[in-house]
């Protein structure tokens, strides 16, 4: 029997160790899509408890607890940080098969040393070791990010954002890692939301010029995009909880941003011309900009509407959308290519279903000289566990090219995820590893050692021009 969470954790062959451990394990990290804040980056946050680093934010948690039985009082509301951590420590031994029993051991093996197991018999001591460590100050945002030797962090931004923090952390020294923004309007594409008009507002703040035709809404998307290359944005991202295509003319995509702008509702046909339209435009500007595009597809947001009312979004409320994606991602990705705005592009979506859709769609627009220009995304959101890595990876392997992939990301607003990337490399060797004892791929070391290491960094350093 194995040792709970060894050095050797997941990883079940002789190759797999050798690669691990040889290759992997003390790579540097990118992290390409994340939602942590720069202004938390920038000031440094000390966390005073273990409360504020693990469950402020993390609706992964909250999920749980709320499925044990928690109260909310103790999952987002107003009971005491330590009444809430031991809420959690209650939760997770129920959590067995599922990432965040393995995610939770790791973050306090890596980061305090601590390896307690996490239950509410324990709470109180880990409680008070976790909380000694933080209270020393070598904890703290940037610290955490430097020991997990993480070299690029890609932040979530909307076109109106100042970016002053991003700005402001270029000039920390002895910071090394490279914060940057990424570009994702989605509150742009949104015409039917109450959102949009308030956004639109902010848009013309920002551009310091009034938004009163659809001209004027592409010149203000494309101004903030050519200001975030500035601040060194190499990505931008769409959330598109279903794919969005129905052909439209110039005029009456203009007819539909007018009714918008009037406070008018717009049919769904009309909205899909409109959020076609500017995503061909907006294709377009990626190119010229030489960045990567990324698609998340179907999600459900926001189900329950009585939560949605009290705690907003965000909150843990989520899920797994069904959205037909085939047809009209392919009129999209074709619209994109005929009118040569399609730029380097990476498909996630929520659905596991849809990913062997995706794999066979991109290899219809790879080209360009461009080595995996096409990205079926890493799995993503409630897909990450070791179930959905391997089938994800399995289907690029099925469909494409494996070797090419981008890799791992966190898509948190934690600062203890690195430990994700741990997980993902353990998982990708030990998949290899079974590949060649299997006697299915050769034992060709220098090959081996390419393939591990481009998919756990090298890649997609390369792939964005970091």
């Amino acid at each position: 029997m194995k040792t709970f969470l060894d050095e050797n954790f997941l990883l079940t062959n002789e190759t797999a160790v050798h690669l691990f451990h040889e290759y992997a394990k003390e790579l540097p990290i990118i992290d390409y899509h994340c939602h942590l804040s720069p202004k938390e980056i920038y000031e440094n946050k000390q966390f005073n408890n273990i409360t504020e680093a693990w469950l402020y934010g993390d609706h992964y948690k909250w999920r749980m607890m709320r499925a044990n039985g928690v109260d909310e009082s103790k999952v987002t509301g107003e009971a005491s940080d330590y009444d809430r951590f031991v809420a959690w420590a209650a939760t997770l031994p129920m959590a067995i098969g599922n990432p965040l029993y393995h995610w939770s051991h790791m973050e306090l093996q890596t980061y305090f040393g601590v390896k307690d197991i996490i239950n509410e018999q324990n709470a109180p001591a880990i409680w008070e070791k976790v909380n000694a460590k933080l209270a020393e100050g070598n904890s703290r945002a940037r610290d955490l990010i430097t020991n997990s030797k993480v070299t690029v962090i890609c932040t979530t931004d909307d076109p109106v954002d100042s970016l002053e923090y991003h700005i402001k952390i270029k000039d920390i020294e002895g910071f090394d890692t490279q914060v940057l923004p990424s570009y994702r309007p989605d509150k742009a594409l949104e015409i039917n939301r109450a959102t949009f008009l308030p956004w639109i507002a902010q848009l013309e703040k920002a551009v310091g010029t009034p938004i009163r035709t659809y001209d004027d809404l592409l010149a203000g998307l494309e101004s903030r995009a050519v200001f975030f290359d500035s601040v060194g944005c190499k990505v931008s991202d769409h959330a598109l909880d279903y794919v969005p295509f129905a052909v439209g003319t110039k005029e009456e995509v203009d007819a539909i941003f007018a009714a918008g702008l009037a406070g008018q509702s717009v049919s769904l046909e009309d909205e899909k011309k409109y959020k076609a339209f500017t995503l061909i435009f907006l294709g377009g500007v990626y190119k010229k900009l030489d960045w990567a595009m990324q698609y998340h597809i179907n999600a459900s947001r926001n189900n329950n509407g009585h939560a949605f009312a009290t705690l907003g979004p965000d909150t843990g409320f989520d899920s797994i959308g069904d959205a037909p994606v085939a047809s009209a991602l392919t009129g999209l990705l074709s619209a994109l290519a005929v009118a040569d705005s399609l730029p380097r592009t990476i498909l996630y979506s929520l659905n596991a279903r849809d990913n062997e859709i995706l794999a066979s769609l991109m290899g219809s627009f790879q080209g360009d000289g461009i080595a995996g220009k096409i990205q079926l995304g890493a799995a993503w959101w409630f897909n990450d566990t070791r179930d959905g890595m391997i089938s994800q990876m399995k289907t690029l392997g099925n469909f494409g090219l494996l070797g090419r992939f981008v890799g791992m990301l966190t898509d948190s607003r934690s600062f203890l995820s690195y430990t994700r990337h741990d997980y993902f490399r353990r998982i990708l060797c030990n998949m290899i590893g079974e590949w060649v004892e299997a006697g299915e791929f050769p034992n060709d070391e220098q090959l081996l050692k390419q393939l591990v290491q481009g998919i756990s960094y090298n890649n997609a350093k390369q792939y964005f021009g970091f």
